[in-house]
């Protein structure tokens, strides 16, 4: 569900954007009024302002909602702890000092042989 509405946040942002881009700007009206070349623009002069404008109101209404969802979402999961946030002090290492006594060796050597095996 999560992945769902984020791939839903991110087309409804992109298309948000689009429409913002496409929108011509207040100022360029007057310009149209004087015979300038933005009367020949596709939707007229004021023609697709209706449209563009409750198309962008619902995105942003839209890109809102779904962000206070996501936003809830992701506050109300447990947050998974990594394995390097709990590192301790390393124990210390002990030092073992052999005992001469612990291991007897005996030498032997054979008649026949120089070497002690």
């Amino acid at each position: 569900m999560y992945e769902i509405l984020l791939v839903v946040y991110l087309v409804v942002a992109l298309a948000l954007v689009g429409m913002v881009l496409i929108q011509q700007g207040k100022g360029a009206d007057m310009g149209s009024s004087f015979g300038a070349g933005a009367s020949g623009t596709v939707f007229g002069s004021s023609g697709a302002g209706n449209f563009m404008t409750k198309t962008t109101t619902s995105l942003a209404t839209v890109f809102f909602v779904l962000s206070i969802v996501l936003g809830n979402l992701t506050a109300s999961q447990i947050k998974k702890t990594d394995e390097w946030e709990i590192l301790q002090k390393a124990p210390s290492a002990e030092t073992v000092i052999p005992v001469e006594e612990d291991v007897p060796v005996t030498i032997t050597q054979d008649k026949n042989s120089d070497v002690p095996n």
